[in-house]
């Protein structure tokens, strides 16, 4: 859980780097950029507020051989260690993206180095560095008072309501390659930022390995349940299977079997999904770990509760009493029109 309210910009520097395989150049400023009180908390909020408003999935440095050959790894330790380095190692982390700027979709852009401070993660406070990188530019019009006349005047400039592209590194996990966050709001592009420029591995922590074991469910549910039984029992087994998690602090998969999968039936069906579909989700040998409940949370909001009929009906489950459905929903045959029916039991209708 992050908390970036009191964050504050330490420092900053500015640089633009273009697209080398269109010859375009790096500019690199000689000093730091001067905030004044104004365009402080604007640059704050333009940086900062794609982190808030997304879910934490963090990312780390990673390398083959080992992190000390990772140079955005070396350069923002440096950094960490010595902020007074801050902006020569700005120039650094620049010329290493402009490096990576080579296939002809990259936009040039202007890349901002921010050293951070009072950032809370996992309840401690850290300082981070911010790396973002504006791209596209918007049309706006300014206007000026001349001989009694008023001109407009045509110019293009920065949407601040829109980072293009950003990372937030935390100084904690140093040892597994920080914990990082990363926003990428252009899609013609995702492997530049991740993978060529940031250099980065989805970070295996309890909300990676909560959230990898219910996408494993979601879809052994869509695969063996549906199929073995009806669209009835793949919604239930998806709603005991996130309240499992939810009213639980730490998974156990024996625990999670008993108390999911109704069907005996299932259970070897179970073992034997996952243990050849486990390393798409990277849980091989996952059978217990710490339940991250914001993970949970994200996964509720995803995974759909609606049976659809070709009869153009929806029934709506409840994803916190899923007993309802077991107690008050009945699936049959009808033999004269040769067709399935569900039975729904009530006492009143709800008022909306």
């Amino acid at each position: 859980m992050i908390n970036l309210y009191s964050a504050n910009i330490a420092s900053i520097s500015i640089h633009r780097v273009g697209n080398k395989s269109r010859n375009e150049s790096i500019f690199l400023s000689q000093q730091p950029y001067h905030m004044d009180d104004e365009l402080a908390p604007l640059l704050k909020e333009f940086f900062l507020k794609p982190f808030r408003d997304k879910e934490e999935n963090y990312f780390q440095f990673s390398h083959d051989t080992d992190l000390e050959f990772h140079e955005l790894f070396m350069m923002v330790s440096k950094m960490f260690e010595d902020p007074s380095t801050a902006h020569e190692n700005s120039k650094h982390i620049a010329t290493y993206l402009f490096d990576q700027s080579e296939h002809p979709h990259i936009k040039s852009g202007e890349v901002y180095v921010a050293y951070l401070e009072n950032l809370q993660i996992d309840g401690e406070k850290v300082d981070g560095i911010g790396i973002f990188k504006s791209e596209l530019k918007q049309d706006f019009l300014q206007f000026s008072e001349k001989d009694n006349q008023l001109d407009a005047l045509l110019q293009q400039g920065v949407n601040l309501n829109k980072l293009d592209k950003g990372a937030l590194i935390f100084n904690t996990k140093k040892e597994e390659g920080y914990k990082i966050l990363s926003v990428d709001s252009n899609r013609y592009d995702t492997r530049y930022w991740l993978e060529s420029f940031l250099g980065v591995d989805a970070f295996e922590d309890d909300n990676f390995y909560t959230k990898k074991y219910l996408k494993f469910c979601q879809d052994f549910a869509k695969d063996v349940v549906l199929p073995a039984e009806d669209k009835k029992e793949e919604v239930l087994f998806m709603n005991r299977a996130v309240n499992h998690f939810a009213k639980n602090d730490t998974f156990e998969e024996s625990a999670f079997m008993n108390d999911v999968i109704s069907n005996p039936d299932l259970i070897p069906e179970f073992n034997h999904y996952k243990s050849e579909k486990s390393p798409k989700y990277s849980i091989e040998d996952l059978t217990t770990f710490p339940i991250a409940n914001t993970a949970v949370t994200a996964a509720r909001k995803k995974i759909k509760n609606v049976i659809n009929l070709d009869t153009n009906i929806q029934i709506k489950m409840d994803f916190i009493n899923p007993e309802s459905a077991e107690r008050f929903v009945e699936k049959g045959w009808d033999e004269e029109k040769q067709m399935y029916y569900y039975l729904v039991y009530f006492n009143k209708e709800q008022k909306s």
